[in-house]
């Protein structure tokens, strides 16, 4: 009989909210994971070193922050008032403790817990913080949240404000490394809602003078956009809206300068808003997926003591703009509804613009209506036995549960039933499901959107991601397309990245999208095993095991067994984001790589062909 254990007294544990943080670092910083993902911990971290600037920029102290980011170590500084001398160490390391629970100190700012910096430095191996005021300068040194060194005074010249440089913990942050593209975002995200700061991350400048404006400019080009951008500026309100030529809708959204990355009451407040204005204006009860089709739209508000439904601040639960102030819902609604009739009465090129983007699109949903009818019932019958889809038991638009495990939860596209036997076998069931292939799939550039429907692959897949009517239902927050590392691997993968971008590019410009990496070699004998990703990992290997190793290579996922398997899509998992750079126009990128064998591609081909022995060693 198993040993029954006393509840008593010396049960009951109390940590230090240090030993609590590095404990339970998830509920401070939301995941952990490894940088692969825009929401991962390491970038929770420099935003919250970064918010403390920014905070201390809108109360009219300082107009540029520094920021210098290197392999494994992060450096921001900026020229604010400096943390009060008598209160540097108290600031970055007792919870509760900061200037922000004085509202006559800083008034609707990002970071309202007293957790923030804290928590940087109980997950840092390294953290050091500086503060100069008034020519004198205080520093202090800390190794996971513990204080190993407390400078005294010293004169200083520099001008005032905060130096903060630290390196997050690998043993919580496993294999991390910085993505540029997700902290240069981060970093333009910052410039455009402070319209005139100055930002230098790593020696480029980033500024920001026409706010929302150019973050759409940014991400769009002009010659995709059906007119110009509307941008619309009120008393603690910013809104930039425009329709693309793309399929899906588009939201950036932010509170008090937080990226709020999940949306909440103020997104969809705005979504109900242009619905309910663009009918009044045009006088015509039009479908609200048509006015709402191919949108890309950002908003701004500011609002006391906001309410978020998490510790990350990705999604805004507030109802009020203020404790006694209007709803959110009805400040957004009377802004948009005042606002955007106005603009749409003075231009009325844009206006039209806007109504034939709206008849387009309602025209285009007309004439699939038919076969999406069909498909549908198809689809609904297939999923009471849907053979591509092994499917788990959590899924990310659970309403309620453990978030850390949601943000965890995977759909695997795979190529065949032997790489999705092994993935099947390996996987999580609580948070990983599979999705198998069946050959290649077809591709789908320059064709409509009827052909998601028509194509019974393509459809009983966007019914298990359930993003038929965007992406808010999504039911896992990673796609990984997990295919051989062969040429009808990368073939598939194309052929599928095709798919996503012509379809569902907002999946992929908010980060959903990953390629599975998998070992092309097991090094072993018979002590040690490396499973080895690239040619340099397999050299490395054989001179760490001396002699004559064992060694394999794989050539197809299948070939991997059930056991290993495990390694490679668990902890340890290796994933590569799909990133759209800010100068690539998804057009353009398709019909290069998908379109007609044009002459550019040709010589691309061959200037850059390789060709590679294969080398079987045993």
């Amino acid at each position: 009989m198993a040993e029954q254990h006393n509840y008593t007294e010396d049960s009951i544990k109390s940590l230090e909210p240090r030993e609590h943080i590095r404990l339970r670092p998830g509920m401070y910083i939301g995941k952990l994971g490894d940088g692969s993902a825009p929401d991962d911990g390491i970038y929770v971290l420099v935003k919250e070193v970064i918010d403390n600037s920014i905070d201390e920029h809108m109360m009219g102290f300082g107009k540029s922050i520094e920021v210098s980011v290197k392999e494994d170590s992060v450096e921001i500084r900026d020229y604010g008032r400096g943390i009060p001398l008598g209160k540097v160490i108290d600031c970055v390391s007792k919870i509760n403790t900061g200037a922000k629970y004085d509202s006559n100190a800083f008034q609707k700012s990002v970071g309202l817990n007293g957790v923030g910096t804290k928590a940087v430095n109980a997950l840092s191996t390294y953290f050091r913080v500086s503060s100069v005021r008034e020519g004198q300068k205080k520093t202090a040194e800390f190794e996971q949240g513990k204080l190993t060194s407390d400078h005294k005074v010293e004169s200083s010249s520099e001008p005032n404000g905060t130096r903060v440089f630290f390196k997050p913990d690998g043993g919580i942050f496993k294999n991390f490394r910085f993505i540029p593209e997700y902290l240069e975002n981060q970093i333009w995200n910052y410039a455009y809602l402070n319209a005139g700061l100055s930002i230098n991350y790593n020696g480029k400048k980033y500024f920001s003078k026409n706010g929302l404006f150019d973050l759409l400019s940014r991400k769009t080009k002009d010659e995709e956009r059906r007119y110009p951008i509307i941008h619309l500026k009120g008393h603690e309100i910013e809104i930039a809206m425009s329709h693309t030529s793309q399929y899906g809708e588009e939201y950036y959204s932010f509170v008090n300068g937080q990226y709020t990355t999940q949306g909440g009451t103020h997104q969809a407040a705005l979504r109900e808003a242009v619905v309910k204005t663009v009918r009044e204006h045009f006088n015509k009860n039009f479908d609200a997926t048509d006015i709402r089709a191919s949108i890309e739209a950002a908003i701004a508000i500011r609002v006391q003591e906001p309410v978020f439904e998490s510790q990350t601040k990705t999604k805004l639960g507030s109802i009020h703009t203020a404790p006694d102030g209007p709803t959110v819902r009805s400040f957004v609604n009377e802004f948009v509804k005042k606002e955007l009739d106005d603009y749409l009465h003075k231009n009325p090129d844009t206006a039209q613009a806007l109504l034939k983007r709206i008849l387009q699109s309602e025209r285009e949903r007309k004439e699939i209506a038919g076969v999406k009818k069909l498909a549908n019932e198809r689809a609904k019958k297939a999923n009471l036995h849907n053979k591509k889809l092994r499917d788990c038991r959590l899924h990310y638009n659970d309403k309620k549960g453990d978030q850390e495990r949601l943000q965890n939860t995977t759909l695997f596209i795979t190529e065949g039933d032997s790489a999705s036997g092994s993935i099947t076998k390996a996987r999580d069931v609580q948070t990983q499901a599979v999705f198998s292939l069946r050959g290649k799939p077809l591709n789908t550039f320059s064709l409509t959107k009827k052909v998601v429907y028509e194509n019974e692959e393509f459809n009983l897949l966007q019914h298990a991601l359930n993003i038929e009517d965007g992406i808010e239902g999504l039911r896992y927050n990673r796609v990984v397309i997990a295919t051989d590392a062969d040429v009808d691997g990368m073939h598939i993968r194309l052929l599928m990245l095709t798919f996503f971008l012509q379809f569902f590019p907002d999946l992929v410009k908010q980060g959903h999208l990953y390629i599975l990496e998998t070992p092309l070699f097991r090094v072993r004998n018979k002590k040690k095993t490396f499973y080895c990703y690239s040619d340099e990992e397999r050299q490395k290997a054989i001179k760490e095991l001396g002699g004559k190793p064992e060694i394999t290579r794989f050539k197809g996922l299948g070939e991997i067994s059930p056991d290993e398997f495990g390694d490679f899509i668990g902890e340890n998992i290796r994933l590569d984001p799909v990133i759209l750079h800010e100068d690539t126009t998804i057009k353009e990128l398709l019909s290069y790589y998908m379109g007609k064998n044009t002459q550019s591609r040709q010589q691309f081909i061959i200037n850059n062909l390789r060709v590679e022995k294969d080398e079987v060693e045993q």
